[in-house]
């Protein structure tokens, strides 16, 4: 819990970019160091005859170093940047989308867990850290810096991205059914 307070605190001083990407980088590591930690000891098969205490605590406290990089990255910029990245006109509609979509795939997750994690065993925690490291790179390539950039200026920001520019209107007195956007 005390993890999130790093990006309370940092969120504005390091950007969210950086620490979306820092975090993304230590979950990853983190899961793929849970997964090699129980392939080595579990297999495939799941059983073990003897886990030493010193080998469990090393595996929570790589699940808790795990847990604290998305505490202060994933976790709190995930509600925090969509609020900040759509204009004004449709702000509400978007947030919305993104509370749904977000509770859906989090009870997605949630329904599937036990189910796959019997099934593919330490397999599971690569099967994540893929998605980590997907999401990461998708920060890196397509997520603009928000720091310090007022919401009304974000349209600026896109315009001037590599990739979403070629989805903003050259001009913004773009008539929408009549209406001005």
């Amino acid at each position: 819990m005390l993890a999130t307070f790093v990006a309370v605190f940092g969120t504005d001083k390091w950007g969210r970019r950086k620490l979306f990407i820092e975090g993304g980088i230590q979950m990853l590591i983190f899961q793929v160091a849970v997964a090699v930690l129980i392939a080595l000891k579990f297999g495939v098969s799941g059983n073990v005859t003897e886990l030493p205490e010193w080998y469990s605590i090393i595996v929570v406290m790589c699940i808790c170093i795990y847990v604290s990089a998305f505490a202060w990255s994933w976790g709190p910029l995930g509600w925090l940047v969509p609020s900040e990245i759509f204009p004004l006109e449709i702000r509400s509609a978007a947030q919305s989308i993104t509370v749904s979509v977000n509770m859906f795939f989090t009870f997605g997750v949630a329904e599937v867990f036990l189910s796959m994690l019997c099934g593919l065993k330490y397999g599971l925690f690569i099967f994540f850290s893929v998605f980590v490291a997907i999401m990461t790179v998708f920060i890196y390539v397509f997520l603009p810096e928000t720091k310090g950039i007022p919401i009304e200026e974000m349209r600026v920001v896109w315009k001037r991205h590599w990739y979403w520019k070629r989805f903003m209107p050259d001009h913004d007195d773009q008539q929408v059914n009549g209406n001005s956007v």
